[in-house]
């Protein structure tokens, strides 16, 4: 009867292995690993952008930025050239206004000079009529419409009779007709004078205002000129923002969809081949209980059941556990924690331990890392000396992997051994 129930174990066993991979199981000593490269394909058709296209979305999107960058410059740069010219145009507009505002004051100025004149030009007038009354009470024969400062500063020389005549009448005249000669003189001084400096300061005040209009005109034109491009390199960059924005985003977009993809891809392969791992255990725990009940078995399982130790049989037996969830204190069948999935394991060849941690460390001999076999039992914590900072225990699978049950809300599960918390290995005995 014992032997029925071995058989028929046995059988179930191969027959959840057959279900779970086709084909050759692994042998002892295998573990799970990448079939290559993380690429863009999984098991399960899981697809995504290439690690060529990412590349040339972010070169793409750098680019743009270059080029964005580069126009920024030149924004800078033209605002600072449009702010230069238009100080420059307000003090050249500011300028304009004050010869504007001198014209105002020359013309002014000239208007008054011209009053002045008229004013001297009647006193002229005056003093002529006064010497030719003068001349004609003294002297009746003398034409008086003759001007008499023409008379006065005549070009003849002394020889002259008309410069010997005059000379004769300024010898006669009394003081008072020579001060009013003199006044006559000097009127008409005074106003050649005024008139040609009222004259020359409008004409100059003209031209100072001509060429501040001119170069009050450039400047504008300068400025407007400027205004255009600076307007026309503000429009390249807002269109140089918006290309570097969709580059920056095709490239962000295309990293999240690799990234999902390849962790798509990452979890896919590790359940295919966790599966396989766990099936070729499955099939070697199957092919060891055909032997010891007595059935015949395949030459495959004859040398796994002659090779294998005890350490193997208890990570076969862990790795057939896969995907139970962690549950504290658990202790096994459907679910562990720890300590109960290891103690479980090693229950499978007749070694009993306790479900703790701190005297699963003194269960046997301690093992240099350098020295591990399948089976081994790692432990993480503090390396204080007292067991009780000892918190973790996996059993070790091969090329640097375990198999433990983690932490709340996780399930038992393959993965690496190496933490920065592992303290030593036990080989229980």
């Amino acid at each position: 009867m014992h032997s029925v129930r071995r058989r028929r174990h046995a059988a179930a066993v191969a027959g959840l292995a057959c279900c779970l991979i086709a084909g050759q199981g692994l042998p002892a000593g295998a573990v799970p690993g990448r079939s290559g490269p993380a690429d863009d394909a999984a098991p399960g058709g899981v697809t995504g952008p290439s690690a060529d296209e990412v590349a040339e979305a972010r070169a793409m999107a750098r680019e743009r930025g270059e080029r964005l960058g580069e126009t920024t410059v030149l924004v800078a740069e033209a605002r600072a050239r449009l702010e230069e010219l238009v100080t420059t145009a307000e003090r050249l507009v500011e300028s304009y206004n004050g010869e504007l505002v001198k014209t105002a004051r020359a013309k002014e100025l000239s208007v008054q000079a011209a009053e002045r004149a008229k004013a001297a030009g009647s006193q002229v007038a005056k003093a002529r009529e006064a010497v030719a009354a003068i001349t004609a009470q003294s002297y009746g024969g003398l034409d008086i419409a003759q001007p008499m400062m023409a008379m006065m500063t005549g070009n003849g020389g002394p020889t002259d009779d008309g410069y010997l005549r005059r000379a004769s009448i300024l010898a006669h005249m009394g003081g008072g007709q020579a001060e009013t000669l003199k006044q006559l003189r000097e009127s008409q001084e005074v106003f050649a004078i005024l008139q040609a400096q009222a004259e020359d300061a409008y004409a100059g005040q003209r031209e100072a205002q001509a060429e501040a209009a001119e170069a009050k005109q450039a400047a504008e034109e300068a400025v407007a000129r400027q205004v255009d491009e600076t307007r026309r390199i503000e429009e390249e960059q807002a269109r140089l923002e918006k290309l570097a924005d969709e580059a920056r985003s095709t490239a962000e977009k295309l990293a999240r969809e690799r990234e999902v993809a390849l962790e798509q891809a990452r979890v896919a392969r590790e359940n295919a081949e966790r599966a396989r791992y766990q099936a070729a255990a499955m099939r070697r725990e199957a092919a060891r209980m055909g032997v010891a009940s007595g059935e015949p078995v395949s030459r495959w399982a004859l040398n796994v059941t002659a090779e294998s130790a005890r350490g193997d049989i208890a990570a076969d037996w862990a790795l057939t556990q896969l995907d139970k969830p962690y549950v504290w204190a658990a202790d096994g069948p459907a679910a562990y924690d720890c300590s109960g999935l290891t103690m479980r394991a090693w229950e499978r060849v007749g070694i009993v331990m306790d479900h703790w941690t701190g005297t699963q460390w003194t269960s046997g001999p301690h093992v240099r890392l350098s020295e591990l076999r399948r089976g081994d039992l790692l432990f993480y914590g503090q390396a204080t000396g007292n067991p009780g900072d000892i918190h973790h225990v996996g059993i070790y699978v091969g090329r640097g992997l375990m198999v433990h049950a983690p932490q709340t809300g996780d399930v038992v599960r393959v993965a690496p051994m190496w933490r920065s918390d592992l303290i030593g290995a036990t080989r229980p005995a």
